[in-house]
Protein backbone atom coordinates (compact mmCIF):
# COMPACT_ATOMS: atom_id res chain seq x y z
CA UNK A 1 0.00 0.00 0.00
CA UNK A 2 1.24 3.56 -0.77
CA UNK A 3 -0.08 6.73 -0.16
CA UNK A 4 1.44 9.90 -1.21
CA UNK A 5 0.70 13.78 -0.74
CA UNK A 6 1.01 15.98 -3.75
CA UNK A 7 2.51 18.43 -1.66
CA UNK A 8 3.60 21.21 -3.99
CA UNK A 9 0.12 21.18 -5.28
CA UNK A 10 -1.65 21.36 -2.62
CA UNK A 11 0.89 23.65 -0.67
CA UNK A 12 -0.50 26.24 -3.08
CA UNK A 13 -3.80 26.03 -2.27
CA UNK A 14 -3.76 25.99 1.11
CA UNK A 15 -1.34 28.54 1.42
CA UNK A 16 0.69 26.25 3.96
CA UNK A 17 3.88 26.47 1.62
CA UNK A 18 4.74 29.45 -0.37
CA UNK A 19 4.41 28.63 -4.46
CA UNK A 20 8.04 29.13 -5.00
CA UNK A 21 8.84 26.61 -2.62
CA UNK A 22 10.71 23.38 -3.83
CA UNK A 23 9.19 20.30 -2.10
CA UNK A 24 11.93 17.50 -1.19
CA UNK A 25 10.63 14.17 -2.04
CA UNK A 26 10.55 12.00 1.02
CA UNK A 27 10.21 7.81 0.64
CA UNK A 28 9.81 6.54 4.13
CA UNK A 29 8.74 3.07 5.13
CA UNK A 30 6.70 1.78 8.47
CA UNK A 31 7.99 -1.23 10.05
CA UNK A 32 4.83 -3.58 9.11
CA UNK A 33 1.85 -3.64 8.07
CA UNK A 34 -0.13 -0.67 9.16
CA UNK A 35 -0.62 -0.46 12.75
CA UNK A 36 -1.96 1.97 15.31
CA UNK A 37 1.74 2.37 16.60
CA UNK A 38 2.73 4.31 13.38
CA UNK A 39 0.20 6.50 14.40
CA UNK A 40 2.73 9.46 14.66
CA UNK A 41 4.16 8.78 11.10
CA UNK A 42 0.38 8.76 9.68
CA UNK A 43 -0.87 11.78 11.45
CA UNK A 44 2.25 13.72 10.45
CA UNK A 45 0.69 12.79 7.02
CA UNK A 46 -2.79 12.89 7.43
CA UNK A 47 -2.58 16.76 9.08
CA UNK A 48 -0.44 18.06 6.65
CA UNK A 49 2.40 18.27 9.30
CA UNK A 50 5.04 16.96 6.89
CA UNK A 51 3.84 19.07 3.94
CA UNK A 52 4.75 22.16 6.46
CA UNK A 53 8.14 21.26 6.85
CA UNK A 54 8.03 21.56 2.89
CA UNK A 55 8.43 17.64 2.72
CA UNK A 56 6.42 15.47 -0.05
CA UNK A 57 6.25 12.28 1.95
CA UNK A 58 5.94 8.78 0.66
CA UNK A 59 4.73 6.35 3.11
CA UNK A 60 5.12 1.97 2.16
CA UNK A 61 4.26 -0.37 4.46
CA UNK A 62 7.12 -2.41 5.72
CA UNK A 63 8.22 -5.77 6.17
CA UNK A 64 9.84 -6.10 9.32
CA UNK A 65 11.53 -3.80 11.93
CA UNK A 66 15.08 -4.81 10.57
CA UNK A 67 14.10 -4.60 7.22
CA UNK A 68 13.25 -0.90 7.66
CA UNK A 69 17.41 -0.98 7.95
CA UNK A 70 18.17 -2.95 4.55
CA UNK A 71 15.36 -1.03 2.84
CA UNK A 72 16.91 2.20 3.45
CA UNK A 73 20.53 1.18 2.79
CA UNK A 74 19.32 -0.30 -0.43
CA UNK A 75 18.45 3.05 -1.60
CA UNK A 76 14.75 2.05 -2.16
CA UNK A 77 13.95 4.70 0.98
CA UNK A 78 14.98 7.69 2.73
CA UNK A 79 13.66 7.23 6.16
CA UNK A 80 11.50 4.73 8.34
CA UNK A 81 9.82 3.10 11.23
CA UNK A 82 12.20 0.28 12.59
CA UNK A 83 14.70 -1.57 14.99
CA UNK A 84 17.47 0.58 16.75
CA UNK A 85 19.41 -2.85 17.05
CA UNK A 86 19.35 -3.76 13.44
CA UNK A 87 21.16 -0.32 13.41
CA UNK A 88 23.32 -1.62 15.44
CA UNK A 89 23.90 -4.84 13.68
CA UNK A 90 24.36 -3.12 10.18
CA UNK A 91 26.71 -0.56 11.75
CA UNK A 92 28.99 -2.98 12.74
CA UNK A 93 29.66 -4.69 9.74
CA UNK A 94 29.34 -1.97 7.17
CA UNK A 95 30.53 1.65 9.02
CA UNK A 96 29.39 4.62 7.64
CA UNK A 97 26.33 3.14 5.30
CA UNK A 98 23.94 1.96 7.95
CA UNK A 99 21.14 4.87 8.14
CA UNK A 100 20.83 6.98 12.03
CA UNK A 101 17.91 7.07 14.49
CA UNK A 102 16.97 10.76 15.09
CA UNK A 103 13.79 9.63 16.71
CA UNK A 104 13.97 7.29 19.16
CA UNK A 105 10.25 6.75 20.07
CA UNK A 106 9.83 3.18 21.69
CA UNK A 107 11.97 4.38 24.88
CA UNK A 108 11.46 0.19 26.14
CA UNK A 109 11.67 -2.76 24.35
CA UNK A 110 8.93 -5.08 22.75
CA UNK A 111 10.82 -8.33 23.51
CA UNK A 112 9.81 -11.12 26.10
CA UNK A 113 8.98 -14.15 26.46
CA UNK A 114 5.57 -15.68 26.81
CA UNK A 115 4.35 -19.11 29.00
CA UNK A 116 0.62 -19.92 30.15
CA UNK A 117 0.04 -18.46 33.09
CA UNK A 118 -0.68 -22.06 34.36
CA UNK A 119 2.82 -22.94 33.64
CA UNK A 120 4.40 -22.61 36.70
CA UNK A 121 6.99 -20.22 35.34
CA UNK A 122 7.30 -17.38 36.80
CA UNK A 123 10.76 -16.40 36.71
CA UNK A 124 13.56 -17.07 33.69
CA UNK A 125 15.39 -19.91 36.14
CA UNK A 126 11.73 -21.63 35.13
CA UNK A 127 12.27 -22.07 31.76
CA UNK A 128 14.76 -24.07 31.92
CA UNK A 129 13.73 -27.67 30.27
CA UNK A 130 11.29 -25.70 28.66
CA UNK A 131 10.48 -25.52 24.88
CA UNK A 132 10.30 -22.32 23.37
CA UNK A 133 9.25 -21.27 19.77
CA UNK A 134 9.86 -18.07 17.61
CA UNK A 135 11.18 -17.27 14.50
CA UNK A 136 14.63 -17.29 13.86
CA UNK A 137 16.25 -13.54 13.36
CA UNK A 138 14.30 -11.88 15.66
CA UNK A 139 15.73 -10.15 18.41
CA UNK A 140 13.71 -11.96 21.51
CA UNK A 141 15.39 -15.45 19.33
CA UNK A 142 18.82 -14.04 19.12
CA UNK A 143 18.89 -12.63 22.22
CA UNK A 144 17.85 -15.23 24.67
CA UNK A 145 21.61 -16.61 25.32
CA UNK A 146 22.69 -13.21 26.56
CA UNK A 147 19.10 -13.31 28.47
CA UNK A 148 19.96 -16.77 29.80
CA UNK A 149 23.80 -15.52 30.94
CA UNK A 150 22.42 -12.15 32.33
CA UNK A 151 19.69 -14.87 34.43
CA UNK A 152 21.52 -17.74 35.18
CA UNK A 153 19.70 -20.21 32.81
CA UNK A 154 21.54 -23.51 31.63
CA UNK A 155 20.41 -22.75 28.06
CA UNK A 156 21.71 -26.38 26.90
CA UNK A 157 18.27 -27.56 28.95
CA UNK A 158 16.25 -25.03 27.06
CA UNK A 159 15.05 -26.15 23.58
CA UNK A 160 14.09 -24.13 20.28
CA UNK A 161 12.00 -24.78 17.74
CA UNK A 162 11.84 -22.34 14.70
CA UNK A 163 8.49 -21.43 13.44
CA UNK A 164 6.83 -19.06 11.39
CA UNK A 165 5.60 -15.83 12.75
CA UNK A 166 1.94 -16.85 12.45
CA UNK A 167 2.14 -19.65 13.85
CA UNK A 168 3.30 -19.53 17.37
CA UNK A 169 0.50 -17.83 19.27
CA UNK A 170 -1.64 -20.63 17.63
CA UNK A 171 0.96 -23.33 18.90
CA UNK A 172 1.55 -21.50 21.72
CA UNK A 173 -2.17 -21.83 23.14
CA UNK A 174 -2.40 -25.90 22.00
CA UNK A 175 0.71 -26.12 24.14
CA UNK A 176 2.71 -27.27 20.84
CA UNK A 177 5.44 -24.98 22.71
CA UNK A 178 5.83 -24.27 26.75
CA UNK A 179 6.80 -20.50 25.57
CA UNK A 180 7.36 -17.74 22.88
CA UNK A 181 9.76 -15.95 21.75
CA UNK A 182 7.42 -12.72 21.35
CA UNK A 183 7.02 -8.77 20.06
CA UNK A 184 5.03 -7.67 22.46
CA UNK A 185 2.92 -5.49 20.58
CA UNK A 186 2.10 -7.79 17.77
CA UNK A 187 1.74 -11.14 20.17
CA UNK A 188 -0.82 -9.29 22.78
CA UNK A 189 -2.95 -8.50 19.71
CA UNK A 190 -2.57 -11.92 18.00
CA UNK A 191 -3.72 -13.49 21.13
CA UNK A 192 -6.77 -11.52 21.51
CA UNK A 193 -7.55 -12.50 17.86
CA UNK A 194 -7.75 -16.00 19.07
CA UNK A 195 -10.21 -15.17 21.45
CA UNK A 196 -7.24 -15.31 24.77
CA UNK A 197 -6.99 -12.58 27.47
CA UNK A 198 -3.05 -11.68 27.12
CA UNK A 199 -3.29 -10.12 30.76
CA UNK A 200 -5.14 -12.82 32.44
CA UNK A 201 -4.08 -16.21 30.22
CA UNK A 202 0.10 -15.37 29.92
CA UNK A 203 2.71 -14.58 32.11
CA UNK A 204 5.25 -12.36 30.64
CA UNK A 205 9.15 -11.99 31.07
CA UNK A 206 10.15 -8.97 29.62
CA UNK A 207 13.94 -8.58 28.71
CA UNK A 208 13.91 -5.49 29.81
CA UNK A 209 13.33 -6.61 33.72
CA UNK A 210 15.81 -9.52 33.72
CA UNK A 211 19.04 -6.75 32.44
CA UNK A 212 18.42 -6.39 28.57
CA UNK A 213 18.14 -2.23 28.95
CA UNK A 214 17.49 -1.82 25.37
CA UNK A 215 15.94 0.62 23.09
CA UNK A 216 13.88 -0.41 20.32
CA UNK A 217 11.83 1.39 17.63
CA UNK A 218 12.10 5.01 16.34
CA UNK A 219 12.27 6.87 13.09
CA UNK A 220 15.96 6.14 11.18
CA UNK A 221 16.68 8.43 7.81
CA UNK A 222 19.54 7.60 5.34
CA UNK A 223 23.20 8.60 5.45
CA UNK A 224 22.79 10.56 2.48
CA UNK A 225 19.53 12.04 3.46
CA UNK A 226 21.57 13.51 6.87
CA UNK A 227 24.32 14.61 4.73
CA UNK A 228 23.14 16.22 1.59
CA UNK A 229 20.00 17.39 3.01
CA UNK A 230 19.98 18.23 6.96
CA UNK A 231 16.85 21.04 6.57
CA UNK A 232 14.52 17.89 5.33
CA UNK A 233 15.49 15.34 8.31
CA UNK A 234 15.00 18.60 11.00
CA UNK A 235 12.07 18.58 8.71
CA UNK A 236 10.60 14.85 9.59
CA UNK A 237 11.84 15.11 13.19
CA UNK A 238 9.66 18.50 13.85
CA UNK A 239 6.53 17.04 12.27
CA UNK A 240 6.81 14.13 13.86
CA UNK A 241 7.21 15.18 17.04
CA UNK A 242 4.68 17.31 16.72
CA UNK A 243 2.24 14.70 15.68
CA UNK A 244 3.49 12.33 18.88
CA UNK A 245 2.69 14.62 21.34
CA UNK A 246 -0.43 15.11 19.67
CA UNK A 247 -1.77 11.13 19.56
CA UNK A 248 -0.66 11.26 23.40
CA UNK A 249 -3.57 13.32 24.53
CA UNK A 250 -6.43 12.64 21.56
CA UNK A 251 -6.09 9.35 20.09
CA UNK A 252 -9.23 9.68 18.02
CA UNK A 253 -7.17 11.77 15.98
CA UNK A 254 -4.86 9.05 15.57
CA UNK A 255 -7.75 6.76 14.30
CA UNK A 256 -8.91 8.64 12.02
CA UNK A 257 -4.68 9.15 10.30
CA UNK A 258 -4.68 5.27 10.05
CA UNK A 259 -8.16 4.83 8.39
CA UNK A 260 -7.26 7.36 6.26
CA UNK A 261 -4.42 5.40 5.11
CA UNK A 262 -5.46 2.08 5.01
CA UNK A 263 -9.40 1.36 5.57
CA UNK A 264 -9.09 -2.24 5.97
CA UNK A 265 -7.76 -1.64 9.39
CA UNK A 266 -9.94 -2.96 12.30
CA UNK A 267 -9.92 0.72 13.92
CA UNK A 268 -10.89 -0.23 17.78
CA UNK A 269 -8.09 -3.18 17.80
CA UNK A 270 -5.58 -0.22 16.09
CA UNK A 271 -6.79 2.07 19.02
CA UNK A 272 -5.87 -0.49 21.60
CA UNK A 273 -2.24 -0.97 20.10
CA UNK A 274 -1.50 2.73 20.18
CA UNK A 275 -2.33 2.84 23.70
CA UNK A 276 -0.31 -0.49 24.27
CA UNK A 277 2.60 1.22 22.42
CA UNK A 278 1.73 4.47 24.32
CA UNK A 279 1.84 3.22 27.92
CA UNK A 280 4.26 0.46 27.69
CA UNK A 281 6.56 1.40 25.43
CA UNK A 282 6.88 4.95 24.93
CA UNK A 283 5.78 6.43 28.24
CA UNK A 284 9.28 5.42 30.22
CA UNK A 285 10.85 7.33 33.47
CA UNK A 286 13.42 8.01 30.97
CA UNK A 287 11.46 10.10 29.22
CA UNK A 288 11.00 12.59 31.58
CA UNK A 289 14.33 13.83 31.34
CA UNK A 290 15.38 13.31 27.56
CA UNK A 291 11.74 13.65 26.12
CA UNK A 292 10.27 11.89 23.78
CA UNK A 293 12.63 11.33 20.60
CA UNK A 294 15.87 11.21 22.98
CA UNK A 295 17.72 8.76 24.81
CA UNK A 296 20.51 8.26 27.22
CA UNK A 297 23.82 7.83 25.57
CA UNK A 298 25.34 5.52 28.57
CA UNK A 299 22.46 3.82 28.25
CA UNK A 300 22.92 3.20 24.55
CA UNK A 301 26.63 2.37 24.84
CA UNK A 302 25.45 -0.64 26.61
CA UNK A 303 22.45 -1.94 24.87
CA UNK A 304 24.95 -1.91 22.10
CA UNK A 305 27.53 -4.39 24.21
CA UNK A 306 24.54 -6.70 24.47
CA UNK A 307 23.51 -6.34 20.70
CA UNK A 308 27.40 -7.10 20.29
CA UNK A 309 27.07 -10.21 22.21
CA UNK A 310 24.08 -11.52 21.69
CA UNK A 311 24.77 -11.55 17.55
CA UNK A 312 28.32 -11.84 17.29
CA UNK A 313 29.50 -8.83 16.29
CA UNK A 314 33.27 -8.45 15.00
CA UNK A 315 33.28 -4.51 15.44
CA UNK A 316 31.54 -2.60 18.60
CA UNK A 317 29.75 0.73 17.16
CA UNK A 318 30.31 3.71 18.94
CA UNK A 319 26.59 5.43 20.19
CA UNK A 320 27.48 8.55 17.61
CA UNK A 321 27.53 5.98 14.74
CA UNK A 322 23.51 4.87 15.67
CA UNK A 323 21.88 8.15 17.16
CA UNK A 324 21.91 11.80 16.22
CA UNK A 325 19.76 13.69 18.85
CA UNK A 326 20.99 17.27 17.25
CA UNK A 327 17.77 17.46 14.72
CA UNK A 328 15.24 17.60 18.09
CA UNK A 329 13.30 20.50 19.19
CA UNK A 330 13.75 21.55 22.16
CA UNK A 331 12.72 18.74 25.42
CA UNK A 332 10.51 21.18 27.15
CA UNK A 333 8.71 20.56 23.70
CA UNK A 334 9.22 17.09 23.80
CA UNK A 335 7.73 15.87 27.36
CA UNK A 336 5.72 13.06 27.35
CA UNK A 337 2.11 13.32 29.54
CA UNK A 338 0.20 10.25 27.98
CA UNK A 339 -3.99 10.19 28.67
CA UNK A 340 -6.13 7.76 26.88
CA UNK A 341 -9.91 8.67 25.73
Amino acid sequence: MKHTLFGAALSVLAGAVPAFAEMTDIRFTLGWKTQGSDAPFLVALNKGYFEEEGLNVTIDQGEGSAATVTRIMGGAYDAGFGDINAIIQNAAARPGEAPVMVFQMWNRPPFAIAVPADSGVTSPKDLQGKTLGGAQGTPTTRLFPVFARLNDIDIDTVKYESLAPNLQEPMLIRGDIDGAYTFTVSSWFNLIANRKDPAKDFTWLNYEDYGMDLYSNGMMVSRELLAENPEAVAGLVRAVTKATMEITKDQDVAVEAIVAFDNLVNPDLERDRLEFALTKLMNAPETTETGIGGLVEERLTRSIALIVEGYGLERTPAASEIFDGSFLPPVEERKLEVSIN
